[in-house]
């Protein structure tokens, strides 16, 4: 994976209508263009890329959510770059296995389907820091998901759950573009 490889998917990412989108892909292209280790994890200024998996159901329109042990929100499963990633669709893939054991349906193309940049707090010898993160998405093998370390609780959410389980813009504008 190389710096040309994330900026062409990036470039072709249209966010249509949705501004915040449009400005965090902005904002990623110029990191992008301007720093020399966008995938490190130790890149804090202007923060790095992480990869996020949209998983939908294999059967009914429903999207898995996790809820994030240390930001203790529900979001979609994610993280960080790893040098072994053939590419940032797989690390989303990864993420999304390791955090809830979904399997993903290895037929279904991945998708870039949102880009959000976000602060994330500042903790131990981390400062405060952006992640420039993609959304990607794919369709479950099954329904079967379940807790982990990262996760300690994981569900299939409807749109009728988002308010509820209080879903960030971002997510509910890539859910959308789905």
């Amino acid at each position: 994976m190389t710096i040309a490889d994330a900026s062409s998917v990036v470039e072709k990412f249209d966010a249509g209508g949705d501004g915040l989108a449009r400005k965090s892909r902005e904002l990623t292209l110029d990191m992008l263009r301007h720093t020399s280790t966008p995938f490190s994890r130790r890149q804090f200024a202007p923060g790095h890329v992480t990869s996020t998996a949209l998983v939908l159901h294999p059967d009914r329109p429903k999207v898995l959510f996790m809820h994030h042990r240390k930001l203790r929100r529900w979001l979609l499963p994610g993280g960080h770059v790893e040098e072994s990633d053939a590419s940032l669709a797989a690390t989303a893939a990864r993420e999304a296995d390791e955090e809830t054991l979904v399997r993903i349906n290895p037929v279904s193309i991945p998708r870039l389907v949102g880009i959000d940049v976000h602060g994330i707090p500042a903790k131990k010898a981390e400062p405060f820091h952006l992640h420039h993160d993609l959304i990607w998405c794919f369709r479950a093998m099954t329904a079967d998901i379940a807790v982990t370390d990262e996760a300690p609780a994981v569900l299939w959410a409807g749109e009728a759950d988002w308010d509820r389980l209080d879903i960030a813009h971002s997510i509910r504008n890539s859910i959308r573009r789905v």
